[in-house]
């Protein structure tokens, strides 16, 4: 049997050079004949996050302890030691790491290295056009003076908001107007990884400097483009090989735009659009408000272009409008409600289930890929942000159907 028995921590260490705000440091075996320990400490305010780092020393002998299976009190081992400022709870397994032992009097060390905080915004310079070796990029903490609902950002520049990992309920309750049973099954959803997210669906003129054509039915440069496939934008080769490969086609806007910036674009997933979209919320609408009717709804109306407002000044009859004409949700992302359909990466499932998922790819198998966000021919329950259009063939180019980049930075992959 395997039994390690631990005295409370004789002393603890901080890394000076860190110069880690650590407070509180206990660790406490569960039972004698446990070897799970629980250590816990709190982090003062003074970086973005830390890394946590644990050593054990043998206090009566002074022979340093294996401490390779530590985790966050709920995780599991493997998962990473970066923590908030804030209390903070851990697990070391050492009946794992020190089997068959019986130690009275352990030394801990913990150590907290600073993070730096990573840039909330990323900005792609394509002025360049279809001719440049690469595209300057420019990483920003905060927005920049004016705003981003410019010329500049819906044009030669392409902005980017980091999202960070998170938990959400995706789908609809049962109780939603506009749900469709079968299709919208709520379940817990993690999103593990921190991504970057277009703050506006990708305009035809930033797909005119990367593409060097325009294939869009309704004309205007800060308008989005539509009318491009799923192929166009990863190719139909390497490109159409998702979940079981990321890669692209060198020749699709995903290849141009990685060859150009050394940097992993792709369309979201089904799951990360929904959380991008809800920006916090469980509501129909990522404005923290529902629906009272499924076709014509103010509320709609107040965050998207769909086939209930045509008639608001702010553009064309029966189109799409210039990106940004609506309010954004929480995380500033404009048009997730409506203005055009955006491709996600997922080929199609018609039900998601009930089960908790991490990071789900969408079905392994299939030819048809998901579109999500409804368009300005939609009704406003299609525009929710649960509404799932499913049977999207990879071909196909409509004129209410564009996309939204989105990429991860080197260090969040």
């Amino acid at each position: 049997m395997k039994r390690i028995l631990l005295v409370l921590l004789a002393a603890a260490a901080l890394d000076a050079a860190a110069q880690a705000p650590i407070s509180g440091l206990s660790a406490r075996q569960r039972y004698p004949w446990n070897g799970l320990v629980d250590v816990s400490l709190t982090l003062a305010d003074g970086a973005w996050r830390y890394d946590l780092s644990l050593a054990a020393t043998n206090a009566a002998t002074g022979e340093a302890l294996p401490v390779a299976t530590v985790y966050p009190r709920g995780g599991a081992a493997g998962d990473a030691l970066r923590f908030s400022p804030g209390e903070v709870h851990l697990v070391w397994d050492a009946g794992t790491d020190v089997p068959e032992s019986v130690i009275s009097n352990v030394s801990f060390t913990v150590s907290a290295a600073p993070v730096a905080e990573p840039p909330i915004y990323v900005i792609v310079d394509l002025s360049g056009g279809t001719n440049a070796a690469s595209y300057p990029v420019t990483k920003l903490t905060a927005t920049p003076a004016g705003g981003f609902n410019t010329d500049e950002y819906k044009t030669t520049k392409l902005a980017l908001r980091r999202i960070e990992p998170g938990t959400f309920t995706m789908g609809s309750p049962a109780g939603e107007i506009g749900r469709s049973d079968g299709w919208e099954d709520q379940h817990q959803v993690t999103i593990s990884k921190a991504f970057y997210i277009g703050l506006f669906e990708l305009t035809q003129k930033q797909w005119e400097l990367v593409m060097g054509n325009k294939p869009s039915s309704y004309a205007g440069d800060a308008r989005p483009v539509e009318r491009v496939s799923y192929n166009d934008l990863r190719g139909s080769s390497a490109g159409a090989g998702w979940p079981a490969s990321d890669e692209v086609d060198a020749t699709s806007f995903f290849g141009r735009l990685r060859a150009r910036t050394s940097y992993r674009w792709d369309l979201p997933t089904e799951a990360q659009w929904e959380y991008a979209c809800r920006a916090g919320t469980t509501t129909a609408l990522n404005s923290g408000k529902d629906l009272s009717d499924t076709i014509v709804d103010s509320n709609m109306a107040e965050v998207g272009r769909y086939d209930g407002n045509h008639n608001d000044g702010k553009g064309e009859w029966s189109e799409h409008v210039i990106v940004g004409s609506y309010a954004p949700n929480a995380w500033g992302l404009y048009d997730m409600h409506g203005n055009v359909f955006e491709w996600c990466l997922d080929k199609s499932q018609s039900s998601l289930g009930t089960g908790v998922a991490t990071d789900p790819k969408g079905a392994a198998s299939g030819s048809f890929r998901v579109s999500r966000g409804g368009s300005w021919a939609s009704f406003a329950r299609d525009c929710r942000s649960a509404s799932r259009n499913t049977s999207v063939g990879p071909s196909v180019a409509y004129g209410d159907l564009g996309f939204r980049p989105s990429m991860v930075l080197p260090g969040d992959e």
